[in-house]
């Protein structure tokens, strides 16, 4: 039993579940404590953006540059220095286990920044997928527009249609009336509408 004090300053008691299941209640509004973590935490993200920083920057001539640099005067150094100050004779073992552990952490954070690229260039490649999708369905459709004004066109009578329907008529009429009597009066050269003004 757990006691809370009213604001009336008396004490009340809350009953608990018993038996051997009996927990304290959990309020539900509430968000779960924390659980302690033996295995320590990283940010996917921050690492991989940091392995494509050493990525880029092991590709680049600078690199290599001063990595001949160190090499050269490592192996100067342990071959002309006073002997009490060499730390790393002839053999230069010590050099070649930096190298090659250089070497192991490199080659994971290239494949690594390699994955990300690769990744990024698939979501690249499946957008422009779908825009050349939308693209080609716009084509299709802007066609089938082209194809039915077309259509819809064609059965539309134009200026030179009509013009060329009403001069046959006008032979027509010429020459069924063998009087000579003009039917419909040529078109004067200056204008076509002067006489009707």
């Amino acid at each position: 039993m757990r006691e809370r004090t009213p604001s009336s300053g008396a004490p009340v008691r809350e009953r608990m579940p018993t038996g051997v299941t009996a927990r304290p209640r959990t309020r539900l509004d509430l968000p779960l404590p924390r659980r302690a973590r033996f295995l320590p935490e990283w940010d996917p993200e921050a690492f991989g953006r940091f392995s494509e920083r050493i990525a880029r920057f092991i590709g680049t001539g600078r690199f290599l540059v001063w990595m001949t640099v160190v090499i050269i005067v490592w192996v100067l150094w342990n071959i002309s220095a006073p002997s009490h100050l060499r730390f790393d004779e002839y053999p230069f073992i010590f050099l070649t286990l930096v190298l090659s552990l250089q070497a192991s952490y490199a080659a994971p954070l290239i494949l690594l920044a390699q994955n990300r690229q690769d990744d990024r260039a698939r979501v690249e490649l499946e957008q422009d997928r779908k825009q050349n999708e939308r693209s080609i369905a716009d084509t299709e459709y802007l066609t089938r527009e082209i194809a039915a004004l077309r259509i819809g066109l064609g059965e539309v009578a134009t200026r030179d249609w009509l013009r060329s329907e009403l001069q046959d008529l006008t032979r027509g009429l010429h020459e069924r009336n063998g009087d000579g009597r003009v039917v419909f009066p040529v078109e004067h050269p200056r204008g076509r509408d002067e006489g009707d003004r």
